[in-house]
């Protein structure tokens, strides 16, 4: 056998220096957007070391630890600007906040009033509901019979059937009413409904027979253009939230202080809140993810494998793309929480509704008995023929959202379905 020569190192690659990453403010922005991220680092911290940490080696020995130390350096550095941030922006939206109304008690609006009770002790949440039978479930045994029944609300939660009640003297309001019951709902509160009283709405979808979002119907059904309106949403399942697991979500607003009072009142260390301006991108996004959810549940149902799913949810969010898009959303909406986001968890985990519903269509049982089995609103179901009319007017074709309103309307079975879209034309894709 052949001695092996002498080992030569490979002359290093020169690397830039890590603080010429950002110019700027010479300090890296955080890892993703969240509570305390609307505006520059402070400038007072030193980032000079930075260049210390920049490698000076090549492959292993010192250029292992030479890269191990400017992560950590790194990851110090965005600790220490998190915290200054922080004491920096601290807010007095929660010690002014003295009441929160919460229109609705299925699973999403309970657990949101329970999170917003846990913050302050003292702040009054009040549950408007219809059912005597939950009101009194929650203000004896502190638990909401009928939805996330296993878990103990907060003791300064109130339920009542009352209006007049619930709403006198609140400073923000939840809206977790389905999209479908919320004009007449909300016209028959009307009355009651202070005029500069923030609405805060956690309903996903589209009106049937308006096309309509929350941002529209809200301020129509209270007889109120200048109603103050925010949007809450992105990938969180209300069990998850009442078990304080890691979540982030995004309001919306076209007012951007209210929206930072908003993510303000919510931010805690298990929710983070980041804030956006793009109230149609963040509404477009919540209402077609869901419609999604269904094709993606159909797939599951008729065991057509991974491969498939992957191809049918990416054609999906590129259909949700070039409808939003047209309707005015942003592009980096559709790709953040309230798009990709959203929409990675309603089509890839059990726990979505509307997932389930096509799961058991792909199946092969019957949308009547589907619903009459649920608890629930799956806002998929209705959502779908809003979403094909849209994509009419705006002339956008979307095979995949078109097919899944189809396949609820019982036009086409879901077998059907799958052998008419993969025999569509072979396109560049877009």
């Amino acid at each position: 056998m052949a001695a092996a020569g002498p080992f030569v190192p490979p002359t290093p690659t020169p690397r830039p220096r890590l603080a010429a990453s950002f110019p700027a403010s010479r300090h890296p922005p955080p890892i993703f957007a969240g509570a305390y991220d609307t505006a520059p680092p402070p400038e007072e911290e030193d980032a000079g070391d930075i260049d210390e940490a920049a490698p000076r080696g090549g492959g292993g020995g010192g250029g292992g630890k030479d890269r191990r130390r400017a992560v950590r350096i790194a990851w110090e550095k965005l600790v220490r600007w998190s915290r200054s941030w922080r004491r920096r922006n601290r807010s007095d939206v929660l010690e002014t906040t003295r009441k929160v109304v919460v229109l609705g008690g299925g699973s999403f609006g309970t657990a949101m009033a329970a999170h917003v009770a846990a913050k302050k002790a003292d702040l009054e949440v009040a549950m408007l509901l219809r059912d005597d039978l939950v009101c009194r479930s929650i203000n004896q045994s502190h638990v909401n019979c009928k939805y996330l029944t296993e878990h103990r609300l907060p003791e300064n939660i109130v339920a009542t059937t009352s209006a007049t009640d619930a709403l006198a003297g609140a400073d923000f309001c939840f809206h977790a009413v389905p999209v479908q019951f919320s004009s007449s709902f909300l016209e028959s509160i009307s009355t009651h409904v202070d005029p500069k009283l923030p609405f805060i709405s956690l309903s996903k979808g589209l009106e049937l027979n308006t096309l309509r979002t929350m941002s529209k119907i809200i301020p129509k059904a209270l007889g109120n253009p200048r109603q103050p309106f925010i949007v809450l949403s992105g990938p969180s399942f209300a069990v998850e939230l009442m078990n304080k697991l890691p979540t982030a979500m995004v309001v919306a607003s076209k007012d951007k202080k209210l929206a930072s009072s908003v993510q303000q009142l919510l931010a805690s260390p298990n929710l983070r809140i980041s804030t956006s301006s793009d109230v149609t991108g963040v509404e477009i996004a919540g209402a077609l993810k869901n419609v999604l959810a269904i094709a993606a549940g159909i797939v599951e149902g008729m065991h057509l494998g991974n491969n498939c799913m992957a191809a049918l949810v990416a054609q999906g969010c590129s259909e949700i793309r070039w409808l939003a898009t047209k309707m005015g959303a942003k592009p980096t909406t559709l790709a953040g929480l309230s798009g990709s986001g959203d929409i990675m968890l309603t089509c890839f985990v059990n726990l979505s509704r509307n997932r389930t519903v096509g799961l058991r269509l792909g199946t092969g049982e019957k949308l009547d008995d589907i619903m009459s089995s649920m608890n629930q609103v799956a806002e998929g179901v209705s959502t779908a023929g809003a979403v094909i009319a849209l994509a009419q007017k705006y002339n956008v074709k979307m095979p995949v959202l078109t097919a899944v309103a189809r396949i609820i309307d019982n036009e086409l079975t879901p077998k059907r379905a799958v052998m008419e879209l993969m025999n569509l034309p072979q396109v560049e894709e877009v």
